[in-house]
């Protein structure tokens, strides 16, 4: 297995990657970079942990949905950044809930260990 070094975020990481899999991971990589890219630029958040994690959601949310339509992963242009607080009510209950939940776990210091 090689190794591909990668940013996200400005970080750098040293990812392995299986043979013939570098397009595939690269463009997970891209996708993972704007997600959170677009988190932090909201200016909502900047724990790096909590922006990683809202954007697993956001990405993971958007699967059953891509699946279901036989569709291919969207470009990274497409996705959304989460919802203000005066929308989200509104819009997504269950994600505003989820998200409320996941601020009390972190609690004050913004880790999940």
């Amino acid at each position: 297995m090689k190794q591909l070094e990668v940013q996200i975020m400005g970080q750098s990481y040293l990812l392995g990657c299986p043979e013939n899999g570098d397009a595939r991971l690269l463009e997970a990589v891209s996708r993972v970079d704007a997600a959170m890219c677009k988190i932090r630029d909201a200016g909502k958040t900047r724990a790096r942990d909590r922006i990683a994690v809202l954007a697993a959601l956001n990405l993971a949310f958007e699967l059953p949905e891509r699946s279901a339509n036989g569709m291919a992963a969207p470009a990274a242009a497409q996705l959304q950044p989460p919802p203000t607080d005066a929308t989200s009510e509104a819009l997504h209950p269950q994600l505003d809930t989820l998200l409320q939940r996941l601020d009390a776990a972190l609690g004050i210091d913004g880790r999940l260990l």
